[in-house]
């Protein structure tokens, strides 16, 4: 199953989500309504002759009003408290954000893997937390999408699982990530809250009635307690089996998926056995898991059976070494119980250094003026599910990114130089204009650092830019409002300042929107296509007849290359090969609306952009650029380096 193929599996999986929501629903209505029966029945026949009766008709429709309105209100406030994604569920649950300039090696050996695992799945830089308290191996990720994703891990993952097992950990919670699978969790959690709440209120009136003085009105607030509490476990058992049924064959994806980002399975199937292994196993001890397990790396509350959000331990072993058995996991805890695993040790025996670091890697960077080969059809593969040298290509960039750069780029204080200085022009009199322009804007400090910053940065590989970037978005994201938006008018001055705009200036700009803007109000942003590719026909031969032009020397092969996109697409019709003559507003209005195809569609459509863009059989660092830039705008992540 590729990426676009687990897209539609999700929007499928969506609604199944809704229509199982809408029987539990169903479910405590009707049980509601049969107590409310009984009770206006006994109250009818209890009553003094000539006393005016409860009408049964009236009292059902108030208590099937009444307890629709509670679950929706409830689901809508929960859905509401979500709004900020990732980063309310991860601190929710007792998550603690890892530092940028963390001096804990095992927090900086997680920062190392995960930026590692951005890098080559080509999605944002989540923000990343540790549950300090939990000693049992587990981690999430939870967010709306890409932009706003947060992952978080256990400490106990840390200090259990090596740098191979904690890579394989994180790539599944990455899975999750470009898979859609978030968006549907967290719209799960506001859905369960709902059907949970009258539990919630049951177990609140039981708890009140125990420290409550007065006597005489205690009984009938606990037997109304009583009553809700048991109405709720109907909405605990639907959520459960809701749970379940979501989630399980997610998690069988995520494995193979985790298996593809990090190109071996002795890492995943290693976290696992440890899981099995040790005693602690997967349980959260300190953390509400009941409305997150669904979203856990490992199983969070020990159901089994009908209830278990994940398959089986041993299943899911099997999956990875298909002759691991049942006597391997008791000569595990055994092992364990005698010696629990270190992750130091185990890194140090494999050769990793302290805080997780390689020593090098293998794949080099192209050529900074040369240009690639590309596939149409190994691209379309690539999306979301990066190729079998795209993780140690990412090794590559990382490495190449010396510690000073990513230092500066995660820091809080320094994040903002990094972007600016991005934009510097070489041209010594338009760089004049922009540290004038950034000195009026945002501060003469401020135009000094970007100043003394130039030179590095004029001397970094193109390739390296844009993953440069990607690690002060982040950061960028902490920024007050005021001075966030002071920000982004100070670069889009410094971008227009020559009166032209640049591929690589698009690219970043476009990004940064993406990826800092939108992700501050994600719930906001979430793209929810259904459209074909016929309905979006004009806004294609725009976006094709851009990267044509900007991608092939003279008019001519400008126009075969257009052609020929064009045509994967459409081979019984045509549109005129028309590039506008402002390319910036013209994607910005094609975008959008291309963003609103459907998986499959989008799917056709980066095939046919890569024909395009191809057609002369070699791409610049810069068309590549603007192939990722393009693809990670209609949320279809491409690895930083394309297949050669």
């Amino acid at each position: 199953m590729n990426f676009f193929e687990r897209q539609a599996s999700a929007r499928a999986s969506s609604k199944r989500l809704v229509w199982l929501f809408a029987l539990a629903v169903i479910a405590i209505v009707v049980v509601i309504d049969v107590a409310v029966y009984f009770l206006v029945n006994l109250q009818l026949a209890t009553k003094r002759p000539g006393a005016t009766g409860i009408d049964m008709d009236v009292a059902l429709a108030i208590s099937t009003l009444i307890t629709l309105g509670v679950i929706g209100i409830a689901s809508l406030v929960r859905i509401a408290q979500l709004r900020g994604g990732g980063w309310e569920v991860a601190l929710a649950m007792g998550g603690t954000q890892v530092p940028a300039d963390t001096t804990d090696l095992s927090l900086r050996r997680l920062r190392n893997v995960v930026e590692e695992i951005a890098i080559a799945s080509s999605v944002p830089m989540p923000d990343i937390f540790v549950m300090e308290h939990e000693e049992g191996i587990n981690a999430f990720a939870a967010g709306y999408g890409p932009d706003d994703a947060a992952i978080a891990v256990t400490r106990g993952a840390l200090r259990r699982l090596n740098r191979d097992e904690l890579q394989g950990v994180i790539a599944h919670e990455f899975s999750h990530i470009v898979n859609g699978d978030m968006r549907l969790n967290i719209r799960l959690m506001g859905l369960l809250f709902g059907i949970l709440v009258l539990g919630v209120i049951g177990r609140k009136l039981m708890s009140a009635t125990r420290h409550s003085g007065n006597s005489r009105g205690a009984p009938p607030v606990f037997f109304a307690g009583l009553l809700l509490f048991v109405i709720g476990s109907i909405g605990l058992f639907f959520g459960r089996l809701i749970k379940a049924g979501v989630s399980r064959s997610r998690e069988v994806l995520a494995d193979a998926s985790a298996v593809q980002f990090t190109r071996q399975t002795s890492g995943l199937a290693g976290a696992l056995k440890k899981i099995a292994g040790v005693r602690e196993g997967s349980g959260l001890r300190h953390a509400e898991t009941e409305e997150v397990s669904h979203m856990l790396f490992g199983e969070g509350l020990g159901f089994s059976s009908w209830f278990a959000t994940h398959p089986p331990i041993l299943e899911r072993i099997r999956a990875l070494e298909p002759s691991f058995s049942a006597e391997g996991l008791d000569e595990l805890r055994l092992r364990y119980l005698q010696h629990p695993p270190s992750s130091v040790e185990e890194d140090l025996a494999l050769g990793f250094a302290p805080d997780g670091t390689r020593a090098s890697v293998h794949s080099a960077l192209p050529d900074a003026c040369g240009e690639l080969s590309v596939s149409p059809d190994v691209v379309s593969r690539q999306v979301g599910a990066p190729a079998r040298d795209d993780y140690e290509r990412a090794g590559a960039i990382a490495l190449a990114l010396d510690d000073e750069l990513r230092s500066l780029a995660r820091r809080r204080d320094s994040a903002m130089v990094v972007v600016l200085t991005l934009l510097i022009e070489r041209d010594i009199k338009v760089a004049t204009h922009q540290y004038r322009e950034i000195s009026k804007r945002i501060g003469m400090p401020v135009a000094h650092a970007v100043h003394e910053l130039r030179p590095r940065i004029a001397a970094l590989h193109p390739i390296l830019r844009l993953p440069l970037a990607s690690l002060a978005f982040p950061q960028l994201r902490t920024r007050p409002r005021p001075e966030l938006t002071a920000f982004i008018e100070c670069c889009h001055a410094l971008i227009h300042i020559d009166g032209k705009v640049g591929l690589f200036e698009y690219c970043l700009a476009r990004l940064m929107r993406r990826q800092v803007i939108e992700a501050l109000d994600p719930s906001r942003y979430l793209p929810n296509g259904r459209r074909k590719l016929i309905e979006c026909k004009p806004a294609i031969a725009t976006l094709f007849s851009i990267v044509a032009r900007h991608g092939h020397d003279g008019e001519a092969n400008a126009r075969r290359a257009y052609a020929a996109g064009f045509s994967r697409l459409f081979p019984q019709s045509t549109l005129v090969y028309a590039p506008p003559s402002d390319f910036v507003t013209a994607l910005d209005e094609a975008l959008p609306l291309l963003d609103t195809l459907d998986p499959m569609s989008k799917g056709m459509l980066i095939e046919g952009l890569t024909v395009s863009i191809g057609h002369d059989g070699r791409v610049s660092v810069a068309e590549a650029e603007l192939l990722r830039t393009v693809c990670a705008l209609l949320h279809c992540p491409v690895p930083a380096m394309i297949e050669r």
